[in-house]
């Protein structure tokens, strides 16, 4: 079984920086791809961002195109999201996930078959 967890949450203010990481653990672990969601309180889970395992192509939601940042680090079993410029907007809860083979489409949380636990971003204005 896989397990993914997420670090690197907190709390910071409006034009700061955060890091989330999420490690796989568990069976040996060579998913398609790997993305990150969040949820704010009251609404659905949303896409976020996307990478594929081999090639390293990625994808991002428009409203954090430009600040955001997906990588990932194969040795290590990682993905990180880089957050820059943070604003209020994204306060949510921040899930790590994992898309084991290919589907055509990857903005939808149905797509992905392995979840974290999620970790907390606030950003106060």
């Amino acid at each position: 079984q896989v397990q993914l967890v997420e670090s690197g949450g907190g709390l910071v203010q409006a034009g700061g920086s955060l890091r989330l990481s999420c490690a796989a653990s568990g069976r040996t672990f060579r998913p398609y791809s790997m993305g990150w969601f969040r949820q704010a309180p009251g609404k659905e889970r949303e896409f976020v961002a996307r990478i594929i395992r081999i090639g390293g192509i990625t994808a991002y939601a428009d409203s954090v195109k430009g600040r955001f940042t997906i990588s990932r680090d194969d040795a290590q079993n990682t993905v990180s999201l880089q957050m820059n410029s943070l604003k209020p907007e994204d306060t949510a809860v921040y899930y790590c996930a994992a898309q084991e083979y290919y589907r055509d489409v990857f903005r939808s949380p149905r797509a992905y078959d392995n979840w974290g636990q999620g970790t907390q971003v606030t950003v106060s204005s």
